[in-house]
C-alpha cells in the first residue's frame, strides 16, 4: 500500500466516523424530543380528565335543578 492510498483511505475513514457520529447526535435529540413531547402530552390529558369531570358534576347538578318538581313550578308561575 503505498502513502497516497494511506492517505486517502485514512481520510475516507475520518470522514465516515464523522458522518455516523453526526447521525448518532441527530438521532438522539430525535429521542429526547420524543420523549418531551410525551411528556406534555401526559400533562395536557391529565388536565383535560380534570376539567371533563368537573363539567360531569355541574350538569349533574343542573340535572337535578331541572328534574326538581320546585323548578316546574317555578316555570308555571313565572308563565302566568
Amino acid at each position: 500500500m503505498s502513502g497516497t492510498s494511506m492517505v486517502v483511505l485514512i481520510v475516507l475513514i475520518s470522514v465516515g466516523f464523522g458522518v455516523l457520529y453526526d447521525m448518532y447526535k441527530k438521532h438522539l435529540e430525535f429521542k429526547e424530543k420524543t420523549l418531551n413531547h410525551n411528556q406534555d402530552s401526559d400533562k395536557q390529558n391529565q388536565l383535560l380528565k380534570q376539567q371533563v369531570s368537573a363539567l360531569e358534576e355541574r350538569v349533574q347538578v343542573l340535572e337535578k335543578i331541572v328534574t326538581d318538581e320546585g323548578y316546574n313550578v317555578q316555570k308555571e308561575i313565572n308563565k302566568l
